[in-house]
């Protein structure tokens, strides 16, 4: 358990990294890619030349014999939600900074984002289960707060199920919000509870790795353990039919994972711990506009 002094100073840190990160860099950048995916109805009015026909409005139509259109108005407010997978995985790490605290960066780059731009955030922090749920609410405190969280929040379990988080998310929340999940993503199918939480919400995936989970170095025999389930392992890491199969593994499940971002529709990227993630975050962000 890290001491409140100790998480203080951190969330300084983060703060002034996050917050610049965010009013000079993503502030454009967010607004585009994320306002303005909610509308509210404002009126109907007589169709106009350009007029997009998925917006006529059938039964005005039908009753004053001409054609009408809905008109739709950016909603001046929304939510954002951020799903933060806190399992045990997340403090591996072998080369700039562990996964967590890259997960807890972005996390804090995106929160300062949304309340420079009016916006809500709010917070679910999961492992196989719902750890903590953060309702969300505007400013500067509240975003502090959830950094807090991020930073000093001790877990229950060591595992993870994404699962869980998503269905969490689509019963918690009753109204359409753009949600971050933020995971290395390790763990058993979700794709069911991805589709259906990306019908009713706008669902974007953050993929955090580290280069070793890819392949492993030949330096002989190394024990190993399973930070989620305790399981320890010892592997002769000289054998190249073993580092062969531990790299064809992980892009077995690399693809798994992209498959299933695909098949459901939701934006993703992934994003090693020793990448800068300012520059992947661009890309999503303009991909999207």
């Amino acid at each position: 358990m890290q001491d409140s002094n100790e998480i203080l100073k951190k969330v300084r840190k983060i703060e002034i990294k996050t917050k610049g990160l965010s009013r000079n860099i993503f502030a454009g950048e967010y607004h585009t890619a994320f306002k303005g995916r909610g509308m509210t109805f404002a009126e109907v009015r007589e169709y106009q030349y350009g007029d997009d026909i998925r917006n006529i409005d059938w039964n005005v139509t039908a009753r004053f014999n001409k054609p009408f259109v809905k008109v739709f108005e950016e909603e001046r407010e929304m939510t954002m939600m951020l799903l933060v997978d806190v399992s045990a995985s997340g403090d591996f790490g072998t080369q700039v900074q562990k996964k967590k605290e890259m997960m807890t960066e972005i996390a804090a780059t995106i929160a300062f984002s949304a309340i420079q731009n009016n916006d809500k955030i709010g917070v679910i922090l999961f492992s196989d289960k719902i750890e903590k749920f953060i309702p969300p609410q505007k400013g500067k405190k509240h975003v502090l707060y959830i950094i807090r969280e991020l930073l000093g929040y001790e877990p229950e379990s060591t595992r993870t199920d994404i699962e869980s988080a998503l269905v969490y998310l689509t019963n918690a929340i009753k109204k359409r919000c753009t949600s971050f999940i933020i995971s290395d993503f390790i763990g058993k199918d979700f794709k069911q509870s991805l589709t259906i939480a990306n019908r009713k919400h706008d669902v974007v995936a953050l993929h955090i790795y580290d280069k070793r989970e890819t392949e492993l170095p030949s330096v002989g025999l190394i024990k190993m353990k399973d930070a989620e389930t305790g399981e320890d392992l010892w592997i002769d890491t000289s054998n190249a039919k073993t580092r062969n199969i531990y790299h064809a593994n992980w892009k077995e499940r690399q693809e798994r994972i992209k498959q299933t971002f695909s098949h459901c529709g939701v934006d993703s990227i992934t994003i090693s711990t020793d990448e800068d993630y300012v520059k992947a975050l661009m890309k999503l962000f303009q991909q999207r506009m």
